[in-house]
């Protein structure tokens, strides 16, 4: 009861006009959706601002601005729906640009390392980690991707203790279409992966469900009404589990 009461004095609170500009001039998703989800976003913004911590690394000066668009983006998933703010972690860590990571892959006693350029990544239970450059990238040119909504969808599908593609979703009916659907999809991604021409779905989702997941999501609010003429199945199962339907909402303009 105490953080109910907690969240809902933040969910009221003024939104700095300030914040506003900063969205209006970041956040292209922002300047697309409805007034009346711009202010449901507000609310969920102090939450989010006020729950989770912010650090910035490699020599990144934390500031407003990088808070306010990254909390901005992952909060456009919690719009219309349920949500206890992606619990089980508390920290955002944030590069100034794309940054090197340890990847550490065992086959029985032979263990390799292998150093990797990343934009963002998602660790299970733990904190996730961005780019700055490559969030503020997507304010700038169109591409389709979001490191942001792909490293939130990734904790959005964590939150049944489980990376694979199936979040907790809020209709019990819909397992069994979300999971006919989605397999049938990602395997079709699956096989023509690299195959094909440009689609609306980036190949990276061929990795695994959770990819699969991830990358659906970037589409499915990134480049809607592509997804919704493309693959119209995987479009419904998203908007029933999002609760929201971007392919109505003003084209983005980058």
């Amino acid at each position: 009861m105490l953080r109910r009461s907690k969240r809902e004095r933040a969910f009221n609170r003024h939104f700095p006009d300030a914040w506003i500009q900063t969205l209006e001039q970041n956040v292209p998703l922002y300047r697309a959706m409805p007034e009346s989800l711009r202010s449901q976003l507000h609310g969920h913004m102090n939450v989010f601002l006020e729950e989770k911590i912010f650090v910035g690394c490699g020599g990144l000066e934390m500031r407003d601005e990088i808070r306010v668009t990254i909390a901005a983006q992952a909060c456009v998933l919690l719009l219309n729906r349920l949500t206890d703010y992606y619990p089980g972690f508390t920290t955002i860590l944030v590069y100034p640009d794309t940054y090197v990571a340890r990847e550490v892959t065992t086959d029985g006693m032979l263990e390799t390392v292998e150093e990797q350029a990343r934009a963002g990544e998602s660790w299970h239970r733990g904190p996730v980690v961005l780019s700055w450059e490559d969030v503020l990238r997507v304010a700038n040119q169109y591409s389709g991707e979001n490191v942001v909504l792909h490293e939130f969808a990734h904790k959005l599908d964590e939150e049944n203790e489980r990376l694979d593609g199936l979040p907790l979703l809020g209709d019990r009916s819909q397992y069994e279409s979300w999971a006919r659907v989605l397999q049938s999809e990602f395997q079709c991604l699956k096989t023509r992966a690299g195959r094909s021409g440009p689609s609306v779905l980036d190949d990276y989702g061929a990795e695994s469900p959770a990819e699969f997941f991830a990358v659906a999501t970037e589409a499915f609010f990134e480049r809607p009404r592509e997804l919704s003429a493309q693959h119209p199945q995987l479009y419904e199962q998203l908007r029933r589990f999002y609760n929201a339907d971007p392919a109505s909402w003003n084209e983005i303009k980058h």
